[in-house]
């Protein structure tokens, strides 16, 4: 039971890696899962599923992009279950439906929710774990977008990306004092997202998958594998990393 008593807030949480992370913290023993997405009935049907199997969770409605909200979010979390231990800073879209791979709406957009979403959920987010004096984990979902460039998405992915490694390791050396660990973590060709878009063209990724030396695109259990490992006190000594989910991609 790796997340035995620990209460985890997991944004994006109603479908690909939120969804199997806060399906696996419950298989793992959480005492309790809040489910956070912008899709009530996704999200309410992934409470409803960790339930049926046993687990404990909740559902809280949240824009990441309103600070409000946010706080709101990270309060009520609080407020009903005693603390929260793990913010897992998951939502996020792509960049690859974009035609133009410099329109500044998209720019806006991307970083918005990307970059200041994820800055909105730990400024909250790691108030509250000082307040309570909790040796929390936040874990941050960038990309091999954050560490490198390509060519057939929005500059601005890249950038959104790019912002989530670094707040990570600055935040990282600001909080390791107060017992925070905050890490980031960088998955490679994933199942596509509902936002993508020539990243799930089938030529695209076959393209892709050359440069990848296990040869396959990864799931999002493996995702939720890496996330877990940060979550849990297995990484008690571990802050300001970049934990890479890719098959090899970047190593060539």
């Amino acid at each position: 039971m790796r997340m035995k008593n620990k209460v985890a807030l997991i944004s994006g949480a109603s479908s690909g890696m939120g969804a199997a992370t806060a399906r696996l913290f419950a298989r793992e023993g959480a005492k309790a899962v809040v489910v956070a997405d912008l899709l009530d009935k996704e999200g309410e049907a992934v409470v409803a599923e960790i339930k049926k199997a046993g687990g404990t969770a909740s559902y809280i409605h949240l824009d990441v992009t309103d600070e409000a909200n946010w706080k709101a979010a990270v309060d009520k979390t609080v407020a009903d279950q005693g603390s929260l231990d793990v913010l897992v800073n998951n939502a996020g879209i792509s960049g690859s439906a974009e035609q133009d791979l410099y329109d500044t709406a998209a720019w806006n957009r991307l970083m918005g929710i990307n970059a200041t979403g994820v800055f909105f959920g730990m400024k909250h987010g790691i108030a509250a774990m000082k307040k309570a004096g909790t040796r929390g984990s936040v874990i941050n979902l960038s990309s091999v977008s954050g560490i490198v460039g390509q060519g057939n998405i929005h500059v601005g992915y890249n950038a959104s990306k790019g912002a989530v490694r670094l707040i990570t390791k600055a935040a990282a050396a600001q909080h390791g004092r107060d017992g925070i660990r905050i890490n980031s973590v960088h998955p490679g060709l994933m199942p596509p997202m509902r936002t993508s878009g020539r990243t799930a063209d089938p030529a695209t990724r076959a393209k892709t998958l050359k440069g990848v030396p296990l040869g396959r695109a990864g799931e999002v259990d493996e995702v939720a594998y890496a996330i877990l490992f940060l979550a849990s006190d297995e990484s008690s000594y571990v802050t300001g990393a970049e934990l890479v989910v890719d098959g090899g991609w970047t190593a060539v």
